[in-house]
């Protein structure tokens, strides 16, 4: 087996176990937050979109210059990095006492986690161009698998021992995936050239790759997908709350509606990621788009759980392909020794757009009612597939035929 099949192997692994990991306590924050209470007078709306957002923002800060780290100094390490020193925050999240002292240790998240970038950096680096769409499908097969089966027993696991013990189970899993790359990865890295060390290397690389127009309107495009994507993240919980019929069991029902959404996003990952490759990641991403933008608009108007539960599993469907096809257009239009740098911009922009995300959808639930939210949603997704229908299809290559080295502008 060549080298990068087993590493590709061995991350999906990783992914699927980090993922599982955060995913247990991830859509069950707004509830937490409501056990634990507030010193201050915020909402309950209000903290739960800080929760997710402030995350985001030190997230945000951080990214780019891990990226341009891992470019001088190997992808292996960062993973490494993410796995073990999240584990720690995690951990001591699972032992505060007020919603405070918890958005701050999410603060602390952002600045030192980010597997899946850093992940998706490494097998970028190590995956033959022509086999992107594939890799990061299984990427994205490993990730949905451990966010459909995390929120489920994340759900179990709250109603049965409460929510601090999803907090060192978390921990546990995040430590084995930092160990297992340590132990089990060989990066072959060799540090390109033209890189240099300190702040001014780092502008450099980072202006030169957001010269690309094509890099920079697929960034734009995993803005607005964040956005559209973390705006659900404070008002569902407390949406589920609303139609389950058995609030005593509410952390479960929520865990079911995540789950059946990121499996269903399981079914559709790989085999829409190796289409990119054949007919061009560019108009999957635009069928996908547009696919969630109908779905999430017609959960304006569910009125039992069974309703959302069906229409969670259309939308994961189309997330399936939608996000296999923009990291892989992200490897598509950079240059080899830029993984590091180009994801680490591409988590600071999918963080910006989360930090956005959560305080929207919570105005919007506010103003609104949850259910603004789903069409607040919605809206954006229509919004992003009308930019890919009017932009990506007529400058990007839609034909896995038509992109050369001098079409992709690659050496």
């Amino acid at each position: 087996m060549p080298a990068w099949k087993r590493t590709l192997g061995l991350l999906v692994v990783v992914q699927f176990s980090s993922a599982l990991g955060f995913s247990i306590i991830f859509p069950f924050l707004p509830l937490y937050l409501k056990q634990l209470g507030s010193s201050t007078s915020l909402s309950l709306e209000m903290l739960s979109g800080l929760i997710y957002s402030v995350q985001a923002i030190t997230m945000t800060i951080a990214s780019p210059f891990w990226g341009a780290v891992a470019d001088r100094y190997g992808r292996k390490p960062m993973v490494v990095r993410a796995g073990c020193g999240g584990a720690v925050v995690i951990l001591l999240m699972g032992f505060v006492q007020t919603a405070e002292q918890l958005i701050f240790l999410r603060a602390v998240q952002g600045l030192i986690t980010g597997v899946i970038s850093a992940s998706s950096a490494l097998v970028a680096a190590v995956v033959p161009r022509e086999r992107t769409g594939y890799a990061m499908g299984l990427l994205q097969l490993g990730l949905w698998s451990g966010v459909s089966a995390g929120p489920l027993l994340g759900g179990v696991l709250s109603d049965l021992m409460g929510f601090r013990a999803t907090f060192v189970v978390t921990a546990i899993l995040l430590v084995l995936s930092g160990l297992s790359v340590w132990i089990g990865v060989e990066e072959p890295f060799e540090r390109a050239q033209q890189l240099r060390a300190g702040l001014f290397g780092f502008l450099g690389d980072w202006r030169r790759i957001l010269a690309n127009p094509s890099l920079d309107f697929t960034l734009l495009l995993r803005f607005l997908g964040a956005i559209g994507r973390s705006a659900l993240e404070p008002v569902l919980p407390l949406f589920v709350l609303a139609l389950a019929s058995s609030p005593a069991r509410v952390a479960t029902a929520t865990g079911l509606v995540v789950g059946v959404a990121s499996a269903a996003s399981t079914v559709t990952s790989v085999y829409l990621g190796r289409s990119g490759d054949r007919a061009g990641h560019a108009r999957v991403a635009l069928a996908c788009g547009i696919g969630a933008a109908v779905c999430y608009g017609a959960q304006v108007w569910v009125g039992t759980l069974g309703q959302l539960l069906v229409l969670q599993i259309l939308t994961g469907l189309c997330f399936g392909g939608l996000l296999p096809s923009l990291s892989a257009m992200l490897v598509e239009y950079s240059q080899r020794g830029d993984e590091g740098c180009v994801y680490g911009i591409d988590n600071a922009v999918v963080s910006a757009g989360r930090t956005v995300g959560p305080l929207l959808g919570a105005v919007s639930a506010l103003a609104f009612t949850p259910r603004g939210t789903f069409l607040l949603t919605g809206i954006i997704y229509a919004l992003s597939s009308l930019l890919a229908a009017l932009t990506v299809c007529r400058i990007l290559p839609v034909r896995a035929s038509d992109r050369s080295p001098a079409a992709t502008g690659r050496p």
